[in-house]
């Protein structure tokens, strides 16, 4: 049972520490490794939209390969030396993939500089957590870009690697993280990548799909457990679910803006160039600074509810193993 242990452990370290900026950690190296292999396939195939494909598509495969193998062989190691050094590296591998307080602690950022009425610093702290331009935005546009990324991550930062770590221990999490740092890095429809990161984006969009989901349905649990919103919660989302180009982004974004009673998404500029989205939820009131804390409390609530269900399936899985 102790890569059960090592899982709870790790939910737990997340918990206490977060993720410090003094502290080294694994996703920048997997961040080095993409850019050293794209700047490598970018020089070796041809200039054309089919050879920006393939060289896209090596590279989805190779960086999660490797990130997979790595933590794979590291524990093999330790497990030869003793269960219980297997143990706490597993355990620190586990909190380095989680992502709850530092999600928590980057939106309360943002919440914090716009109650005290600084925008250009909120606007600031802001643009550390989104992909979208921040210098124009207005106060309103601030906190929804906030509330969206935490409802976002949600799933993609909490549910989506709790899933994966249930599933195959910390290897299968770090090639989760991957994953999703190669979309996060190369999976953007501009120019330089509309070829290069399609595998990427759509390899990213296949293992997000059932964790998006699964993570939806546990948030609507978490906000009738919470005092939320629960039927709105619920209602939003079996309307608004697909309202966004990824198949998967608008499945905790709906849960969220149903539960809060509020509008999310709509048009956001990002690179300098106005993109069209669809909206999110009903707008019954304005977006306030106050929506952000509320948004990390239901963070909370469905973090806890993925760890018990990740908990039971990873005890199943070693039990029938």
């Amino acid at each position: 049972m102790l890569p059960v242990l090592a899982l709870l452990t790790g939910f737990a370290l997340d918990l206490l520490f977060g993720d410090p900026h003094w502290l080294p950690h694994p996703v920048r190296l997997i961040g080095w490794l993409i850019t050293k292999t794209e700047r490598f396939l970018r020089a070796i195939a041809p200039k054309t939209a089919r050879g920006e494909f393939w060289a896209g598509a090596v590279l989805a495969v190779f960086v999660p390969a490797v990130s997979c193998a790595v933590p794979l062989l590291l524990l093999w190691v330790c497990a030869q030396i003793h269960p219980l050094l297997a143990f706490a590296v597993e355990a620190v591998m586990c909190y380095q993939i989680l992502a709850v307080k530092s999600l928590k602690t980057e939106s309360m950022k943002v919440y914090q500089e716009l109650k005290k009425g600084d925008l250009a610093a909120a606007r600031r702290a802001v643009s550390m957590i989104v992909g979208r331009d921040t210098e124009n935005l207005t106060a309103e546009q601030v906190t929804k870009a906030a509330v969206e990324t935490v409802a976002e991550n949600t799933s993609d930062g909490v549910g989506a690697p709790l899933f994966y770590l249930a599933l195959g221990g910390a290897p299968l999490g770090f090639f989760y993280k991957a994953v999703n740092t190669l979309d996060s890095m190369v999976g953007y429809k501009n120019d330089k990548y509309l070829w290069f990161g399609c595998a990427s984006a759509k390899v990213d969009d296949v293992f997000n799909y059932l964790p998006s989901r699964l993570t939806a349905r546990l948030m609507i649990l978490a906000a009738r457990l919470l005092g939320m919103d629960a039927a709105g919660a619920k209602r939003i989302y079996l309307r608004d679910r697909r309202n966004h180009s990824s198949p998967n982004s608008a499945q905790t974004e709906a849960v969220c803006a149903g539960a809060l009673g509020v509008q999310l998404a709509g048009d956001a500029s990002y690179f300098g160039k106005i993109v069209h989205k669809k909206t999110i939820g009903d707008p019954l009131r304005p977006v306030v600074p106050d929506e952000i804390p509320a948004a990390n409390r239901l963070l909370y609530g469905t973090s806890w509810l993925l760890l018990a269900l990740s908990i039971c399936v990873r005890a199943a899985i070693l039990f029938f193993l």
